[in-house]
């Protein structure tokens, strides 16, 4: 049998394919760390048990592959038919039995794989829309996807740490964060200065400066705890609201 490979010939956009398909194969690894009882327990999510979490990640995909398949037909599918289903989805989700907990997350990271592979160059390019309302080519679905897996591997708190993230995924999650507090008007006063690269987010008269490494600050950033990180003038706050 001949194996079949990425439609897409862009180099970038293979690389970030890369990212997302390791960030599965990572939370996978740590989901199957876990016994059946221990997705009983909780996450690093308040309100939320490793079940939630799993099942969010599963449904997840089917709901990005679902604009993968719009870009790709031109017929429009939602991610979901609003907020409050994909809530009670994943509630739902959180009530099946484990193997089948299991098999929802493995399936549908497939199907969102083979749907980006058979994704035909030119409909990289199509426009989509995300549950929030914003209108995105269907490469961002990559990201979106590459974010949540990453992350949520460290919400099964099951030993994943942000230093697991690679360092590119934390930096250009960073920005989205940053991007969005500045479109909020919420970092104002605020600064932020990633230890050992440069990077600088924020206003640059602000009374609050956060510094630390990168995988600490992105921690913080998340609202995920404050390991690492340090206030220049006094205690750290928390981080202002991203999503």
């Amino acid at each position: 049998m001949v194996a079949r490979h990425d439609l897409t010939t862009d180099p970038g956009l293979q690389e970030q394919l890369l990212q997302a398909r390791r960030g599965t194969a990572f939370f996978a690894r740590k989901l199957n760390e876990l016994s059946d009882a221990e997705l009983d327990g909780g996450s690093l999510l308040p309100g939320w048990s490793r079940r939630h979490v799993v099942a969010h990640i599963g449904y997840n995909a089917r709901a990005i592959a679902r604009l993968v398949e719009w870009a790709s037909t031109g017929v429009e599918t939602p991610m979901y038919p609003s907020v409050a289903v994909r809530d009670e989805e994943i509630n739902f989700g959180a009530t099946l039995s484990p193997i089948a907990l299991r098999n929802l997350f493995d399936h549908s990271a497939v199907h969102l794989s083979v749907e980006w592979r058979d994704l035909p160059e030119d409909a990289w390019h199509h426009t989509v829309r995300t549950i929030q309302g914003r209108e995105v080519p269907a490469s961002e679905t990559v990201w979106m996807r590459t974010r949540e897996v990453w992350v949520h591997a460290v919400d099964l708190d099951n030993g994943a740490s942000f230093g697991d993230i690679p360092a590119s995924v934390l930096e250009r999650l960073l920005r989205d964060i940053t991007s969005a507090w500045s479109t909020r008007g919420t970092d104002t006063g605020l600064l932020v200065k990633v230890a050992g690269t440069g990077l600088v987010f924020g206003d640059p008269d602000a009374a609050v400066v956060i510094t630390g490494p990168l995988p600490g600050v992105v921690q913080w950033a998340t609202g995920r705890g404050t390991d690492g990180v340090a206030g220049v003038a006094g205690p750290v706050p928390a981080a202002p609201k991203w999503i």
